[in-house]
């Protein structure tokens, strides 16, 4: 009588029957780095472009920011503080905060000539001179004899370079106060015009030469 014999299972064509088939959804199939993903399934942008975006926002900001624009500068700069450059997200932030603090400013309520004039010699100190000119400006129109008004606009066309108009208001707001005359003698901002002979001619008229 013949012994029957036993088979045994081959161990190899069950190890290739088990594994795991591509496609078939295994993790250990894919590659970790093929074809990285946001975690919305999009391909990631390059970093690059978000720093170019984000330096372009915070120039706007800045060019929108010394226009006195702040509202819109803060949404620029609200944008260029979500960027990937730390630098340009900080200074970014702290422009955010200077543009709030100027909302909060209360508005300045001018109604009068002393208002616009005292307002403007304000600016003329820290020698925002576009801004004086214009609220002293306001102030001679309300109040045209006014010699303290005329000086002060002396003293900002002198600033702004405009030689002429700084001696016709300088010139008038001697005539209506002479003691104007002895007060530019010792201004150190009409300093830089004193050499001039107008001007000479303006404030020694004691001096026959001219």
């Amino acid at each position: 009588m013949s012994e029957k014999r036993k088979t045994i299972p081959d161990k190899t064509t069950d190890r290739r029957m088990n594994a795991p088939q591509p496609g078939k959804g295994s993790k250990g199939a894919e590659s970790p780095h093929a074809g990285a993903t946001t975690r919305s399934g999009a391909a990631a942008a390059p970093q690059t472009v978000n720093a170019e975006k984000q330096l372009g926002n915070f120039e706007s900001g800045i060019k929108l920011f010394h226009s006195r624009k702040f509202r819109e500068a803060r949404e620029h700069f609200l944008r260029a503080a979500e960027g990937p450059e730390r630098d340009v997200a900080h200074r970014a932030r702290l422009h955010v905060t200077m543009c709030e603090r100027r909302f909060e400013q209360p508005a300045v309520n001018l109604r009068t000539a002393e208002d616009h004039y005292n307002y403007g010699v304000a600016l003329l100190n820290t020698r925002k001179v576009e801004e004086a000119r214009t609220h002293l400006g306001r102030a001679l129109e309300m109040a045209p004899d006014s010699d303290h008004v005329h000086y002060a606009l002396a003293l900002v066309q002198a600033l702004a370079g405009d030689l002429a108009g700084a001696h016709d208001h300088l010139k008038r707001a001697i005539e209506l106060e002479p003691r104007n005359r002895i007060m530019a003698r010792q201004d150190a901002d009409f300093a830089a015009l004193a050499g001039q002979p107008q001007f000479q001619a303006l404030l020694y008229p004691e001096k026959k030469s001219w």
